[in-house]
């Protein structure tokens, strides 16, 4: 009985991938069975030396294998073997992955950073801080000097209305009778309501 003739199989080297890759690009499933036995092992091992993760390098040597079985016509001889081709192929692969991953980490740390931005605009709380301040000072200007030295006194300086008294050598019952009005006309000129 005749023994099996293989197509480009040389028993001590294996496949000839030339001649496969030459079926491959013609449509041959059994060449590409065949091819893909030879290069999914140098394939997978390239993108697991890039990625490092044993699940990303399996999909992305499938990609590359799907790949090669679309893109076989692209193979020219004259620009290296298929398996340099192949293994080019997955090496690209495997690097867009990686940079894939690292923007997709900086997209993520990014709108991170942009979550954790203040409730408030800190300039806009700035300039509003800084607005009523003078609306104060201009409201303390329409009062009467002795409700303006009361009031600077008492919230200010932050003296009770007894310390008050004694540091304008006045009675207590004026003091009192100075912030509240002084109190009412500041809260007119200022526009709060009770």
């Amino acid at each position: 009985m005749p023994e099996a003739v293989h197509i480009g199989r040389n028993p001590s080297t294996g496949p000839d991938l030339e001649e496969l890759m030459s079926l491959v690009a013609r449509g041959d499933q059994q060449a590409f069975a065949t091819l893909y036995d030879a290069v999914s092992g140098p394939v997978l091992g390239v993108a697991r030396s890039v990625l490092r993760d044993p699940a990303q390098s399996e999909e992305v040597a499938q990609e590359v294998l799907t790949e090669a079985w679309r893109t076989a016509t692209r193979y020219r001889p004259d620009r290296g073997t298929v398996m340099n081709w192949v293994l080019t192929l997955a090496h690209r692969r495997a690097v867009d992955r990686v940079r894939s991953a690292h923007a997709a980490a900086a997209r993520d740390e990014k709108a991170a950073r942009l979550g954790h931005t203040p409730a408030f605009d800190q300039v806009q709380e700035e300039v509003e801080t800084r607005l009523e301040r003078e609306q104060v000072r201009r409201c303390l200007r329409t009062l009467t000097e002795l409700q303006r030295e009361s009031l600077t006194l008492a919230y200010y300086r932050g003296l009770t209305y007894r310390e008050v008294a004694d540091m304008l050598s006045t009675p207590l019952g004026t003091v009192k009778t100075r912030l509240r009005d002084g109190l009412i006309r500041l809260r007119d000129c200022l526009g709060v309501s009770v």
